[in-house]
């Protein structure tokens, strides 16, 4: 279905959500290495999306499906910690992913986050982007063209590392930033709206109770605002796909009655 532009899938439960995620990723993969021999994917952190990269290493036919040798993972964000931090984002998805694929050739491009100043952690990562990207003409009017970008939804409505009244928000040149985050005093460093809208599929990973009432206010039809980080999000060329598990969407108008369950 969609609602506002977006298109929104409603499963009936995190494993349902999970799955069908990771379906999706495999089709996508397999579109671009058909299209242009390769396929570009930016990672977000967070317990649902962990649940996920687990479950691509670990199923033998979901893992069977996916063309690895393929795969350039990026990281749309990153906490201003070493790679081997608890918080890293990078950390969890080697121990729930990449450490399991041991068998598997694939290629990630990491933030480097160990760097002491974040505005340099994001200027080199930037650099790495454009090394990649630039050469290969993998552009969408300047920015780089992912084939698939994963984001969550924060409870205050934030995505990747933008938060509500953080600088990061108003950026609209550079591809990645550190941005200062008030409420935890630190920097993120994370990839920019404008890169985000260039990409192909973007995909609104979203489940549990708490988020309800922020989807329901969201997606309610006819909401336009940009009152949130979240609604910010507008790819120019491509996709923006809500995946949303059923209590997640529970406060939407007749999302049960359509849900779909794959």
């Amino acid at each position: 279905m969609e609602r506002n532009g977006d298109h929104v899938d409603v499963f009936p439960d995190v494993q349902a959500l999970t799955v069908s995620a990771a379906e999706r990723f495999a089709l996508l993969a397999a579109k671009a290495v058909q299209d242009h021999d390769i396929f570009t994917v930016a990672l977000s952190g967070g317990s649902t999306p962990k649940v996920l990269y687990r479950l691509m290493a670990s199923d033998a036919a979901l893992r069977a499906k996916i063309p690895w040798s393929k795969i350039h993972f990026f990281f749309g964000d990153e906490r201003h910690v070493p790679p081997d931090h608890p918080d890293s984002n990078f950390r969890m998805a080697n121990e729930a992913m990449f450490q399991a694929l041991a068998t598997e050739q694939f290629h990630v491009h990491r933030v480097p986050a160990e760097i002491t100043n974040a505005t340099q952690a994001a200027a080199q990562y930037e650099k790495d982007l454009r090394e990649f990207f630039e050469p290969r003409g993998l552009l969408n009017e300047g920015f780089p063209r992912f084939d698939l970008i994963f984001l969550g939804m924060g409870p205050d409505g934030h995505t990747a590392s933008l938060f509500p009244n953080s600088s990061g928000l108003q950026e609209t040149s550079r591809w990645v930033v550190a941005n200062w985050i008030s409420k935890f005093e630190s920097y993120r460093i994370t990839m920019t709206f404008p890169v985000l809208d260039s990409a192909a599929e973007v995909i609104l990973f979203v489940a549990g109770p708490e988020k309800a009432a922020l989807v329901e206010e969201i997606l309610q039809p006819g909401t336009n605002a940009q009152k949130y980080p979240v609604q910010q999000v507008r790819p120019r060329h491509g996709i923006k796909r809500w995946m949303l598990d059923g209590s997640a969407a529970a406060r939407i108008d007749k999302f049960q009655s359509e849900s779909i369950a794959r």
